[in-house]
């Protein structure tokens, strides 16, 4: 009796050592990553990212050999295919976290991971480095796609050509960031795509289209144009790069601020 109390006690002292070397931030990030890669949905947009990223940089290659264009850097082709690659990290992003509240997942999550904000950081962070290290992809294999069809009217530098993979690997990054934001305020799928289309391509066409010194101010506030200006890095901006990248920064802040607001008010 005594030797089955001795042994009850040491597994009961055994537990909370055992339970305090898992769990915390580290915990959460491992749990979304296993979830992230356990469905097909991100293997599809970053397999539909590359097709289109080797796509568009060809044909932008092959239209500015045919328009006989001034040379320039061949990393503008794949910044250029950014306005749609973005979108598969978009949905990719929204995915992370609107499909637990389709199922009701996110409620098995949140009873796992009580600190809510954690949760919706894991997911952020995630998002993050999935978009920075498809950025990088991109920008390798759009500037390889690019090189052939250019035909001598683009140039290769690799200190530009570096900087610009890295600028379009931090705009994949923080894009994947306000994706996740927005998904925690809104969701549902359908309404956080809705929004983000709207406020990353839509409203930017439309302010451009409209014109005027104050609608291209507001523009040029707006996370793709930022994010245009930081991967182009071609002093023709408004602004130097490193205000673009504060302008993408605050966008994603916002959008994390504002998901988090609704998080902690809303039940799951």
């Amino acid at each position: 009796m005594s030797a089955v109390s001795t042994a009850t006690g040491a597994d009961r002292r055994e537990r909370p050592g055992t339970h305090r070397t898992g769990g915390g931030f580290p915990g959460a990030f491992a749990s979304e990553w296993t979830k992230l890669w356990s469905i097909r949905t991100p293997y599809v947009c970053l397999v539909a990212g590359l097709v289109v990223t080797g796509i568009f940089t060809f044909y932008y290659g092959s239209i500015a050999r045919i328009n006989d264009k001034p040379v320039q850097p061949v990393g503008n082709a794949p910044v250029s295919s950014v306005v749609l690659t973005q979108f598969a990290l978009v949905v990719l992003a929204v995915t992370v976290v609107t499909s637990e509240y389709a199922t009701s997942s996110v409620r098995t999550s949140l009873l796992w991971v009580p600190v809510r904000h954690r949760v919706q950081l894991a997911k952020a962070l995630l998002s993050a480095v999935v978009g920075l290290v498809a950025g990088v992809v991109f920008g390798v294999l759009g500037i390889a796609a690019a090189w052939v069809p250019f035909r001598g009217h683009a140039d290769f530098e690799l200190s530009k050509a570096v900087s610009q993979i890295l600028a379009m690997a931090v705009y994949c990054a923080l894009t994947g960031v306000m994706a996740v934001g927005v998904s925690f305020a809104l969701r549902t799928a359908a309404g956080a795509v809705a929004v983000l289309f709207f406020l990353i391509s839509a409203l930017p066409s439309m302010l451009i289209g409209l014109g005027g010194p104050v609608l291209s101010a507001v523009n040029d506030a707006m996370p793709q144009t930022a994010g245009g200006h930081l991967m182009l890095g071609d002093g023709s901006a408004p602004y130097p790069a490193a205000v673009g990248l504060l302008i993408l920064v605050a966008w994603a802040v916002a959008a994390h601020a504002a998901g988090a607001w609704v998080l902690r008010r809303r039940d799951a």
